[in-house]
């Protein structure tokens, strides 16, 4: 279980220090442009993905924190029983492990997650669902950090070991 341990350390430490990087560097709001269609922008969200409940007035940072902490000892329960030969839902549940404990560290110390990855696409149709046109005409997703990225990654490996585990009868 060490080494899987090891492995949300090291997802946490890189989402911690981008963050950090971000808020050092990054002026809010503002769009930096690093590569076509990928910008750095640095957000602050106090809700959930999609910032959803981000405006309930506080009791959220709680709520959301209390389900990460939460879902982080079940992840722990759930490591320290896989079997050897499980590697794959390990890597997956190390990276929602480091991702839920990246965020959740923000949450608590700063009422907030830090925000900083914008990807975008221009359009002069309307933008694809979950994307928000700008004035440029440029449909945006909404900005992530490396703890999400860890998070979905995660749950994509999740599904795949789902999908071709050979189960045991």
């Amino acid at each position: 279980m060490l080494k899987w341990l090891w492995l949300s350390a090291c997802v946490f430490l890189a989402d911690q220090l981008g963050k950090q990087a971000a808020v050092r560097w990054l002026d809010p709001y503002e769009p930096y442009p690093f590569l076509p269609y990928f910008n750095f922008s640095l957000a602050f969200n106090e809700g959930a993905a999609f910032s959803l409940l981000s405006e309930a007035g506080g009791w959220q940072r709680w709520f959301f924190s209390a389900l990460a902490i939460a879902l982080s000892i079940v992840i722990l329960f759930w490591l320290k029983n896989l079997e050897p030969r499980e590697k794959l839902l390990a890597t997956s549940l190390s990276f929602v492990l480091g991702g839920a404990v990246g965020n959740v560290t923000d949450r608590i110390l700063y009422g907030k997650v830090t925000d900083f990855i914008d990807w975008y696409y221009y359009s002069s149709d309307a933008c694809l669902p979950f994307f928000f046109r700008l004035h440029d005409a440029s449909c945006h997703w909404p900005t992530f950090n490396l703890a999400d990225s860890a998070i979905f990654l995660g749950a994509v490996l999740m599904i795949l070991h789902a999908l071709f585990s050979k189960r045991r009868r």
